[in-house]
């Protein structure tokens, strides 16, 4: 038999394109979906300025539709001959936990990009339907003629993050969920992370943020910079309800080693004024930012700590424009930039 392996690289590996869904589910953003479509707009501007920008759309009226509004926005910086359409029906715009999750695989010597179709369930099924947005990955990888692997696992995009190098951060709250593979151990979870994203080694943080639908996604709480550094999203203010579990998850990754033993360097990032919409606390947070080839946009919320994480997020990235993208609007819908992106990348390291 063929041994195979396979291997996802880091966010900021060069990308071929970035992904995203186009928003229609106006309940994702109750009384607040008009402003929606104009914040996906200037996302993908500055992503077009950076990369081909890959957009699932419903149908044939939904594509001319969002074409008008590219051509009608004031952003220099969009390219056109960048954007991609698909008409690949979707529940709603989530791209990072419905998408597809680009991987490399090992066979023979050789390398190949494939999709992995992880299952989705809308988050423990808590919302009813989810069956379209289950079948994208599917859908791409039969239009990109690009081979498609299933494994028998519920897994988001949202809840992982890799660092190149042999580590994945993830938290208890989410992979350990009974509402997503209540028959699989911690350790059956694990095998399945090691063998599908070529991971040697898993770190574990708690809990989730206060509004966070998804049980705990590490997308906006702890993620990697490069291969030995990680910002993690802490709170300072002990009245505030997401100071101790914040705390508690700095102080894990603060334990925790690299392949060799060598402690993580961890940096923290502010988090941005409490956030609420008819009383309910919102996920707003600063981790929730996604690494383009040439730009980062950092979700930002009017508040001043919002020049505080870009400039810590600058830091790392010298050779990256970092920019701020008002996303008080797009947090409505309980989340931000990376949520509704996910990268392709070029060609394996």
């Amino acid at each position: 038999m063929t041994e195979l392996s396979y291997f996802m690289p880091p966010e900021w590996a060069f990308h071929k394109a970035t992904w995203l869904s186009w928003p229609h589910r106006l309940e994702t953003w109750p009384g607040k979906f008009e402003p929606i479509p104009a914040v996906f707009v200037e996302i993908v501007s500055w992503l077009s300025s950076s990369e081909e920008v890959h957009i699932n759309v419903l149908d044939e009226a939904m594509e001319l539709q969002v074409l008008a509004l590219f051509r009608n926005a004031d952003h220099p910086q969009l390219q056109m001959n960048r954007l991609f359409f698909y008409q690949i029906p979707t529940n709603d715009a989530w791209c990072r936990d419905h998408g597809p999750n680009f991987v490399f695989r090992q066979r023979e010597g050789r390398s190949e990009k494939i999709i992995l179709n992880w299952e989705y369930n809308a988050w423990g099924e808590k919302y009813t339907s989810y069956e379209a947005d289950n079948a994208v990955p599917e859908k791409i990888a039969s239009l990109q003629h690009l081979p498609l692997v299933s494994p028998a696992m519920v897994l988001e995009g949202g809840s992982i993050d890799v660092n190149g190098r042999g580590l994945l951060l993830t938290s208890e709250a989410c992979l350990l969920n009974p509402n997503r593979n209540p028959a699989m151990s911690r350790e059956q979870i694990e095998q399945e992370l090691h063998h599908y994203l070529g991971v040697e080694k898993v770190l574990w943080l708690g809990d989730g943020i206060v509004g966070d639908d998804t049980d705990g996604h590490v997308d906006d709480m702890a993620r990697f910079v490069n291969e030995t550094t990680v910002v993690i999203a802490v709170e300072d203010d002990p009245s505030d309800v997401n100071y101790e579990a914040l705390q508690e998850n700095y102080t894990r990754l603060k334990s925790f080693t690299d392949l060799g033993g060598h402690p993580l360097t961890v940096v923290k990032l502010p988090m941005p004024f409490p956030l609420s919409f008819e009383g309910f606390r919102l996920p707003a947070s600063y981790a929730n930012f996604y690494i383009a080839n040439t730009v980062v946009l950092v979700p930002t919320y009017r508040c001043p700590q919002d020049q505080k994480a870009i400039d810590i997020l600058q830091e790392f990235f010298p050779d990256r424009r970092v920019v701020g993208i008002d996303c008080s609007d797009l947090v409505w819908g309980l989340g931000a930039i990376h949520c509704i992106t996910h990268e392709e990348p070029a060609c394996a390291e």
